[in-house]
């Protein structure tokens, strides 16, 4: 199943989603039995809300570039609300004026394994998150990957490098309970 996020990008708005809650809830709406969950960017903060919310429901996790639900105050990260706004002047306000929720104290009771995967350039999210979302995963089996090229969205423009880890993470044979 594919999640577009109503409000995000050209994705039209849909009123009754005003909030990143908003979204994890329709994500969590739609899953009946276990599922892998593979988010990029804003998409790894609604992936860690649905994996807190409802750990029976998450197999196991990628997550792509992203701040996965953690304060980015202490890293050097460049903010893309600027360029975003000026590209979807249409988006929904929340998407760059509401501050997503600090997940930090929580992430240890993740126990989906995840795959984390970064870029060495990539500004909005540098790896140092990445290494950050890894400590803090201790029960998910965490494992990190900085890939050499791209920026923040190398996942995209460089699919033939990433796929194949995100598909090896995905068939890993074992519960993770």
């Amino acid at each position: 199943m594919l999640f577009d996020w109503p409000g995000l990008g050209n994705v039209p708005p849909d009123p009754r989603v005003r909030s990143f809650d908003d979204l994890a809830n329709l994500v969590l709406a739609s899953i009946h039995a276990p599922v892998d969950l593979v988010a990029q960017s804003m998409g790894g903060v609604v992936a860690m809300q649905v994996a807190l919310a409802r750990p029976e429901l998450v197999r196991r996790l990628v997550l792509v570039a992203t701040s996965g639900g953690v304060d980015l105050s202490p890293f050097a990260v460049e903010d893309w609300r600027p360029a975003y706004r000026a590209e979807y002047p249409d988006a929904a306000a929340f998407v760059t004026n509401e501050s997503t929720p600090d997940l930090s104290g929580a992430l240890p009771t993740v126990h989906a394994p995840t795959l984390l995967l970064w870029t060495e350039a990539d500004p909005i999210s540098p790896p140092d998150v990445g290494r950050y979302l890894e400590s803090r995963l201790t029960r998910a089996q965490p494992r990190l990957v900085v890939l050499r090229r791209g920026d923040h969205m190398f996942a995209r423009d460089y699919a033939a490098d990433v796929a194949p880890l995100i598909e090896a993470h995905l068939s890993e044979v074992g519960s993770h309970r």
